[in-house]
């Protein structure tokens, strides 16, 4: 479990950094993009709660919880790096 943990971690942080750059740049960009950061922002709150639920998980619950965020995270990624390119 402490090696998914950190690599969410890792992601996460990575993540965040994305976030704080687009949250920036959303400021002086398009309504089109405007819309698409809200959109985001909901998937970023789910993915957070899914953050703290995975280091009160048991083990296996963990790993479960662990993989579905993993797959969370990436599809946040993706969504930011395109809303990164629109912007």
């Amino acid at each position: 479990m402490p090696d998914i943990q950190a690599r969410i971690n890792e992601e996460f942080e990575n993540l965040r950094t994305l976030r704080d750059e687009l949250k920036v740049r959303i400021h002086l960009g398009k309504a089109e993009a405007r819309d698409k950061w809200d959109e985001l922002e909901k998937d970023w709150q789910h993915v957070e709660g899914k953050i703290k639920v995975l280091g009160d998980e048991t083990r296996e619950s963990a790993k479960e919880v662990g993989e579905a965020t993993e797959m969370l995270v990436s599809e946040l990624k993706d969504a930011y790096r395109r809303l990164r390119d629109l912007v």
